[in-house]
């Protein structure tokens, strides 16, 4: 959208835009990016030896929990911050209540767990790939889901940059869930967050020039 065109549609007070195109953008984009992603990670990566009996297992899903609360709650994020004038409402601060619920979870683990065996619960054995691939993942899905909002006409640039991030973050940390093996909860908490906290990052620095209007 031209600057001229949002100025004049600001001073009309139609600041809107319609759900139903909002929705349509961003959620077309969500599932084709989840969908590649998957078959991705499948096709070069592998899914994990022992996928079957894994998804038997309680803290599978736990891991799985985590990506998808961050994707859903930023795409409720992004919806919102897509349309000119709007906040990220509820959804930002829900997220950082999970957030630091999981820490303090993830933390009593630790702290309850022998110390003998605390550093392998916080690193495992694939901490740096881990956050490595995650953000690598991520870039093709916040590069798509820029395309989809710069139309929609966001005007809180950084923060829509970083809710697409996060959402980009969260698509690309489900998808890698499938292949890593990784199962203990503060590994998670730490190294699945960071990474998503990679291309949220980049979203914020980034949306003020490839959000804007020209």
């Amino acid at each position: 959208m031209k600057t001229d065109a949002l100025i004049e549609m600001l001073a009309r007070g139609d600041a809107g835009v319609a759900r139903h195109a909002v929705d349509r953008r961003l959620g077309a984009t969500v599932a084709a990016g989840l969908a590649l992603t998957v078959l991705a990670v499948l096709a070069t990566l592998g899914p994990r030896a022992d996928l079957a009996a894994a998804a038997h297992l309680p803290m599978f899903w736990a891991k799985l929990l985590v990506p998808l609360g961050v994707g859903a709650l930023s795409f409720a994020a992004a919806r919102r911050l897509a349309s000119p004038g709007r906040r990220a409402g509820a959804a930002a601060g829900v997220g950082a209540a999970l957030l630091a619920l999981l820490w303090v979870v993830a933390a009593a683990g630790v702290a309850s767990a022998p110390a003998a065996s605390r550093p392998a619960l916080l690193l495992g054995h694939s901490a740096l790939p881990c956050v490595a691939l995650i953000a690598l993942l991520s870039l093709p899905i916040l590069a798509a889901l820029f395309a989809a909002m710069k139309s929609l006409a966001p005007t809180r640039l950084a923060a829509a940059g970083a809710a697409a991030g996060a959402l980009a973050g969260g698509i690309a940390a489900t998808a890698y869930a499938l292949h890593c093996d990784e199962m203990a909860l503060p590994f998670v908490a730490v190294w699945y967050v960071l990474a998503m906290a990679v291309p949220a990052a980049l979203g914020a620095i980034g949306a003020p020039r490839w959000l804007r209007w020209a």
